[in-house]
């Protein structure tokens, strides 16, 4: 799918079941990438469905001029910091880098090296500024263009080059030499 653009059309030409497929597309990692800001996994839902009960009851405030996933991660990052706030949440809840079990060949040993791995790259990034957790967060989770993390960050592409640079380069110093998976 195109980040949920054709669905939406189709919605507002009145398809319905248009709607539930960006829900079913997006939600979660809207969730996902909320909470990264409230550390409250229902302030994080509440928020998401907040945002897309304003893209049903504003339905031409998204002009497509970002793709619709930008656009939910936009308001999505705004409300969250409207939360935080009125809320005084101001911890940051680190990153999983779960990756999901595709193989049935993995060894035991690989799966606890890979756990102790994830633990690690996460208590790394724990230890990053904000804005570096968040654009590893929406480069790497997301799988945004910097251009589109730009947008929701409200910074310039090279802001977020820089953030990247710095934080891969701060990682590298935290994880050791051999973890260059960043790169």
């Amino acid at each position: 799918m195109d980040n949920g653009a054709r669905s939406y059309r189709r919605f507002l030409e009145g398809d319905e079941s248009a709607f539930d497929e960006i829900m079913e597309e997006l939600f979660h990692s809207l969730v996902f990438f909320i909470d990264r800001y409230v550390h409250d996994d229902h302030a994080a839902e509440d928020i998401a469905i907040d945002v897309f009960s304003d893209l049903i009851v504003h339905k031409h405030r998204y002009h497509f001029g970002v793709t619709l996933k930008t656009y939910l991660f936009m308001l999505g990052r705004s409300r969250a910091l409207d939360y935080i706030k009125h809320h005084k949440v101001i911890s940051f809840t680190e990153l999983s880098f779960a990756e999901p079990l595709h193989s049935d060949e993995k060894t035991l040993e690989e799966m606890v090296l890979s756990d102790e791995r994830k633990r690690m790259v996460n208590a790394a990034v724990a230890k990053l500024p904000e804005d570096m957790r968040v654009v590893i967060h929406l480069i790497y989770f997301e799988q945004m263009t910097y251009e589109e993390a730009a947008k929701i960050m409200k910074k310039k592409r090279k802001q977020v080059d820089n953030l990247l640079y710095r934080a891969k380069k701060e990682l590298r110093i935290l994880l050791g030499e051999e973890d260059l998976f960043l790169s």
